[in-house]
């Protein structure tokens, strides 16, 4: 190893003096040498502007020179410096920062050519050219599709020419002996070669030096290939603040080496808010006791679901049971044997279903148990999925009772003896009936058509026709989709009043008392009813005045509401709405992103359906209406002309997972797409509470600001003190988006948080999936533009907001691993938001952690 000195004297322009050094001078002197977040030529600079004050201060009244000599010596001081920072670079260039390197600047990955093996990529490659030359050579537009960037052509056209000026050729054609030469550099694992690859593709001319015309041509190839079409607007602009850094002499051109330099300095600028993967305490522990801890969380997770359903199991046991045994016992029984009493036990579940059924989707209740102790004891976020459960009871239950019936005790009936059917004669009149009046009677007439109605409703709710999953012809279309379901779900009522009356025309069963169908279903179909009623009455209440609409990038708009009198509701809640002039019978759901305290009421909506996009058509495009472009914002609105504006109404609020965010130390809000909606008010209420009780208790501010050494104190302390109940101080909002323009859904949001989070309280992390992955080539200088633009100006370029945007999607497991560390001894409530795919991954997550480290994750999950 060695240490080289660059000093100055009065005497001599450069010094330079070689000595040797032991690693941990090596080490310090690295350290002193690493540059800053304003840039990694901020010692360059310096060196320049001392050689500067040197040459000026030899131009005294004493030395008289021509202009000529001066602006000589000026260039000749530019280019020293120039030359000091070249040495610099190579120096900076250690062994660590070339192997951080060999991850970058990859043209070709498994994202492009599918497969990590060079030999079978080769062969796709191969495989694609035969398919795409002609007369035996390939033309550069399909150069693109045949190694790979199918999906960025004219980025690969950059790589093809740059290639093709390596051979001095100007070709458009190439051969497949040619394309494997290009295809062996484009796939070598040499960070010098792909780094030359990438600098000819702006160096058109060959000159080995880079303008800002250049740089501004290879911005715009980059931005063309991750389908930014803003970044492409302001490429000039970005070129500049390239050129700005890394030409500080303003030469007007930058080399190879200032190229690599930045590349390899791009953690100074990014690490500030990339999101660090860290060892969480508490994963030193014996195999035993993490098992044992595995288990004990699994079971604490899952006790709530668990003895629910261990009840529900044991009830409906218990009916099938008496039953059985009940019927056992009848003469009937004689007659049928146990054809009849299974069917009969099947029943007595089905009755019970049919009643409990209901109970889940009473949305007004669960709301007002939520807050309760019940949420203590009941799982209330699982409300959907055990309506679900129940229904392929109910399923069950109609296959054994209805099958049997017809397989079984019916038949048996039919061709009874006459001394058993004497048995039972009196039930019947005394008259044998055939197989089709037992079909064609009142209990077979309305036990077949509720069987019908049921097929009908259960087929049309399944997810692969409630979202569009299965492709019919027309007109048959029409029976997929939310509609569809949500139309067929109302034959069920029928269905409750066939199965009263199917309850009350009982053959073997003659008694009122004993035929208990009513009993079962009067009360949850009561508090159904009262349930809708309640809803249809308050709708009509809550006809609101729309106070501003916004249309928003990716299909996307905001509605900002007067808040009703009356109306109260938690942030994370969601509201149904309904727009009489599209249809007076459909309600769609929508969280609310305004906050309790704020003196409207706002929703986002992503028009992906026929009554979404029939809401944003009578909002925005009729004549009668006012419609703003806009953001959503946290400040006041104003006032949309209402003549002539559509009437919408109110139904709400409905508790949901989020809504109970209070409880937890620490918030983890995952949000994908417009799954963000319920967190953007969470966010605002947390800053919301902490403001006013900072101003209510301002003694106790020094003492709640730490928020970790706060959460370790209440969740860990084992000294007998009373434990402080849970607070929320802290929240990390990750939202994950494909789309660029969807960062303006929540862009004065975002803005004011920022503006308004003195104290640290929330971090935000926006996440592009759209954009390759860092280290692909086509999304490298994208990278260093963003991050020496958040270094410079403190905003995103592509979000405009303070927040910065990671590229492609998070390593969750490097998250929550900084949450564990970040918050030890802390409960951490985990919200997610969007596709289900994502929500297995984070739960196993959460329940990893929860028994690896110290912090307690509890998962919550709502889709959309």
């Amino acid at each position: 190893m060695v240490e080289v000195t660059l000093e100055l004297d009065d005497n001599s322009v450069v010094l330079c003096s070689v000595t040797p050094a032991t690693s941990s001078q090596n080490a310090a002197a690295t350290a002193e040498e690493e540059p800053t977040s304003n840039g990694f030529l901020v010692w360059s600079t310096s060196a320049a502007s001392r050689l500067r004050q040197m040459f000026s201060w030899r131009r005294t009244p004493l030395v008289r020179t021509s202009s000529s000599d001066a602006e000589d010596q000026h260039q000749a001081a530019v280019v020293s410096a120039r030359e000091m920072m070249k040495m610099k670079a190579k120096m900076m260039r250690n062994k660590s920062c070339a192997q951080r390197a060999l991850g970058g600047l990859r043209f070709i990955s498994k994202s492009t050519g599918g497969e990590s093996d060079p030999n079978v990529m080769w062969k796709q490659v191969e495989a694609r050219f035969d398919v795409l030359a002609k007369d035996g050579l390939l033309s550069k537009q399909d150069f693109g599709e045949c190694i790979g960037m199918g999906d960025s052509k004219e980025f690969a056209v950059g790589v093809f020419d740059a290639l093709a000026r390596r051979r001095r050729q100007r070709t458009n054609r190439i051969t497949k002996a040619e394309l494997h030469d290009f295809w062996l550099q484009v796939s070598d694992n040499s960070f010098d070669a792909r780094l030359q690859i990438f600098f000819d593709m702006a160096d058109v001319n060959g000159d080995g030096k880079i303008t800002r015309d250049e740089v501004q041509e290879l911005i715009m190839l980059s931005a063309s290939a991750n389908k930014l079409s803003n970044l492409k607007e302001r490429a000039r602009e970005y070129a500049s603040l390239i050129m700005e850094e890394l030409d500080p002499e303003r030469l007007g051109y930058i080399e190879l080496w200032q190229l690599e330099a930045l590349l390899l300095q791009r953690d100074n600028y990014m690490n500030y808010s990339r999101p660090l993967s860290t060892t969480s305490v508490g994963w030193s522990q014996n195999l035993s006791s993490l098992m044992a801890k595995k288990i004990g969380s699994l079971l604490l997770d899952n006790w709530q679901r668990g003895w629910i359903l261990l009840l529900w199991v044991l009830v409906m046991a218990g009916l099938f049971t008496w039953k059985f045994l009940q019927y056992k016992q009848k003469s009937a029984f004689q007659t049928m044997g146990y054809c009849l009493t299974t069917a009969k036990g099947a029943a007595e579940t089905l009755k019970f279903n049919m009643a409990l059924i209901l109970l889940p989707v009473c949305r007004n209740i669960l709301t007002w148990l939520r807050s309760t102790k019940a949420r203590l004891l009941i799982p209330f976020d699982d409300n959907i999925n055990f309506h679900k459960v129940i229904a392929f009871a109910i399923v069950i239950g109609v296959m054994i009772h209805a099958g049997i019936h017809l397989s079984c005790d019916f038949p048996r009936l039919v061709t009874s003896s006459p001394e058993k059917f004497e048995l039972i004669a009196s039930d019947f009149d005394g008259v044998k009936p055939s197989y089709t009046s037992l079909l064609t009677g009142v209990v077979g007439s309305t036990g077949i058509a509720m069987v019908v109605l049921m097929i009908i409703a259960f087929t049309l709710a399944t997810r692969s026709f409630r979202k569009k999953g299965v492709t019919l012809p027309p007109p048959l279309n029409r029976l997929t989709g939310f509609n569809a379901f949500w139309y067929s779900h109302h034959l069920l009522g029928l269905v409750y009043v066939l199965l009263l009356i199917h309850g009350t025309s009982l053959f073997l069963v003659h008694k009122w008392y004993q035929k208990t169908t009513w009993m079962y279903i009067s009360v949850p179909l009561l508090l159904y009813i009262v349930e809708r009623s309640l809803r249809t009455c308050r709708s009509e209440h809550y006809a609101v005045k729309i106070l501003k609409v916004s249309v928003l990038p990716g299909g996307v708009f905001s509605l900002v509401m007067a808040k009703p009198n009356g109306f109260k509701y938690k942030s994370g809640q969601y509201i149904f709405l309904q727009c009489p002039k599209i249809s007076s019978f459909e309600w769609h759901p929508f969280s609310l992103t305004s906050a309790p305290g704020d003196n409207y009421l706002s929703v986002h909506i992503r028009t992906v359906g026929d009554w979404t996009q029939e809401l944003k058509r009578v909002f925005t495009e009729d004549n009668s209406s006012m419609c703003v472009i806009g953001r959503a914002k946290f400040g006041a609105s104003g006032n949309v002309h209402q003549t002539g504006l559509p009437k919408l109404l109110v139904d709400g609020p409905y508790g949901a997972p989020a809504q109970d965010y209070q409880n937890y130390d620490v918030l983890l809000l995952v949000g994908l797409g417009i799954g963000a909606t319920p967190f953007i008010s969470i966010l605002k209420d947390l800053l919301n509470n902490t403001r006013l009780e900072d101003q209510v208790d301002s003694n106790t501010e020094t003492s709640r600001s730490d928020d970790s050494s706060n959460s370790f104190a209440s969740s860990c302390d084992t000294s007998g003190g009373k434990k402080k109940l849970h607070k929320t101080r802290n929240a990390h909002f990750f939202w994950v988006t494909r789309e660029p323009g969807s960062f303006e859904w929540f862009k004065g949001v975002m803005n004011e948080i920022a503006e308004m989070d003195h104290k640290g309280q929330i971090e935000m992390h926006n996440y592009l999936t759209s954009v390759y992955e860092e280290g692909d080539a086509r999304s490298t200088l994208i990278t260093m533009v963003q991050a020496l633009n958040h270094a410079k100006h403190g905003v995103d370029i592509l979000s405009g907001t303070r927040v910065r945007t990671h590229f492609a999607r998070p390593n969750w497991k490097e998250v929550f691993n900084k949450v564990a560390s970040k918050h030890p001894c802390s409960t951490v409530g985990v919200f997610y938001c969007g596709m289900p795919i994502l929500a297995n991954e984070l739960k196993k997550i959460s329940q990893e952690l929860t028994y690896k480290t110290s912090t307690r994750f509890e998962f919550h999950k709502e889709y959309f």
